[in-house]
């Protein structure tokens, strides 16, 4: 059976003992209990009686586990006292064979501490809890005071560590109560200076509210005078403004004449630009009409051959001299400026082929780059109907190369020749008047078309043509 606990009569200010303690009363004695009865075991010990128990359980023979054990001894160690704790406690109180195997097994592991507990010898420095969890499962004589001296034991330990914690927090408390002062001195010197500030603040206030009250007078004085002032300029204004509209009236009515003068002028230059108009027709249909009997005359057909196709089929031995220019005139890479040339009646465009691709596509090979710049091509005299020649650097003529587009001349220079310099002579050969384009961005091949009426432009126009086609 279990034996009730004492009643509490400690005075209010003492501290509670652990609730996991519950100690013997001093008077029963062991011989009046009896061996079988059950003390309320402290909470550590009780631990410690089911930690023993647990990790000696799978040691017994199989036959002497109690059945209601047997699942229990086969979990894991650390799974074993956590989980089977209760009913390990439940069997060693109700089953004393199994609680004396326990105890055996238990005395025999602790060595010389169970064999001084087994034969009832005092042992002074061992672990109470310890010794009271042996004396519990070996039960020699004088156990139940080895139980409730652990009890006592453990209580003394939680008193002390109680009253230590106590002390500890009072001085902390104290220590607390320390800062807190010197922080409130500091902070009630904090408060005297701002408060002598804010004094001090008070009385410029002041001094600055009876300033500004002074000004706000005299303001409201000017303010005043200067109504007054308003007054009589509005009457001068309005008087103006009655001079103004008279004034505007007179303007009006004159500027009426003066339109009525300007729609009999416009009448009259409408007529007069009507029969200039006239004159301008006949002369253009006279000269129209002159060229044609002109043409008539010395009988002149269509040209089966360009100015172009002339240079393309020259000879390669008889190049001239390059021209030569001294000033540098800044190239127009402008695509629009493009686009407006080869608007012009009957232009011609000439592109310097490598100097444009190794521009845009110097990653490709030279055979990628003419293909591409001859594919593009082709598509601007699509669209524009020009005349298109494209002039390339070479010994001698590729092989293997795919037909040109309609609308599209593609020529090599031969050896001992230059692109360059087909170029120049390609635009010499077009007659005066003829609107010749050069995309290149050689600076001597701009001045020297230059020279000779062509309009040069960079090789980054033809390239955002080709990119925006």
């Amino acid at each position: 059976m279990s034996v009730p606990a004492p009643p509490d009569d400690r005075s209010p200010g003492e501290a509670a003992p652990s609730p996991a303690i519950i100690r013997l009363p001093e008077s029963v004695e062991s011989h009046e209990l009896g061996e079988s009865a059950e003390p309320i075991l402290p909470e550590q010990v009780r631990q410690r009686v089911i930690q023993l128990t647990a990790t000696l359980l799978p040691g017994l023979p199989y036959d002497e586990i109690p059945d209601v054990l047997r699942k229990v001894a086969r979990f894991a160690p650390n799974r074993r006292a956590r989980l089977g704790g209760t009913a390990i406690a439940t069997q060693l109180a109700a089953d004393p064979l199994f609680r004396q195997r326990i105890g055996r097994k238990a005395s025999a592991e602790a060595g010389d501490l169970g064999t001084a507990i087994a034969e009832g010898t005092a042992v002074g420095a061992a672990d109470p809890v310890e010794v009271a969890a042996l004396a519990y499962l070996v039960r020699p004589a004088g156990w139940f005071d080895l139980v409730a001296a652990a009890g006592e034991a453990v209580r003394a330990e939680a008193d002390s560590a109680a009253v230590s914690e106590a002390v500890r927090a009072a001085e902390q408390r104290a220590a607390r109560a320390e800062h807190d002062r010197a922080v409130a001195r500091v902070e009630a010197d904090k408060l005297r200076d701002e408060l002598a500030r804010v004094r001090e603040e008070l009385g410029q206030l002041r001094e600055e509210h009876r300033t500004t009250a002074r000004a706000l007078r005299e303001t409201q004085a000017r303010e005043r005078k200067a109504a007054e002032m308003l007054a009589t300029e509005k009457g001068r204004a309005k008087s103006a403004a009655d001079r103004h509209d008279q004034e505007l009236r007179k303007l009006r009515s004159k500027l009426a004449d003066a339109e009525a003068a300007a729609s009999g002028a416009r009448s009259a230059v409408r007529d007069s630009r009507a029969a200039d108009d006239a004159r301008l027709w006949l002369l253009l249909e006279t000269i129209g009409q002159a060229a044609n009997g002109l043409r008539r005359e010395l009988a002149i057909g269509p040209a089966d051959r360009l100015p172009a196709d002339l240079v393309a089929a020259a000879a390669a031995d008889r190049p001239e001299a390059p021209d030569r220019v001294g000033a540098r005139a800044t190239d127009n890479d402008d695509p629009a400026r493009l686009d407006q040339l080869l608007a012009l009646p009957k232009a011609h465009l000439i592109v310097d082929g490598y100097n444009v691709t190794k521009r845009g596509w110097s990653e490709m090979s030279l055979e990628h780059q003419r293909k591409r710049l001859i594919t593009g091509l082709g598509g601007i005299a699509a669209q524009t109907g020009d005349e298109v020649t494209v002039v390339f650097d070479g010994a001698e003529r590729q092989h293997g190369l795919p037909p040109a587009p309609r609308g599209v001349r593609v020529l090599f220079s031969r050896k001992g020749e230059t692109a360059d310099e087909v170029i120049r002579r390609l635009v010499r050969a077009e007659p005066s008047g003829r609107p010749v384009i050069v995309v290149s961005s050689d600076r001597e091949v701009a001045d020297g078309v230059r020279r000779h009426g062509a309009y040069p432009l960079a090789a980054d126009s033809l390239l955002r043509r080709l990119s925006r086609s």
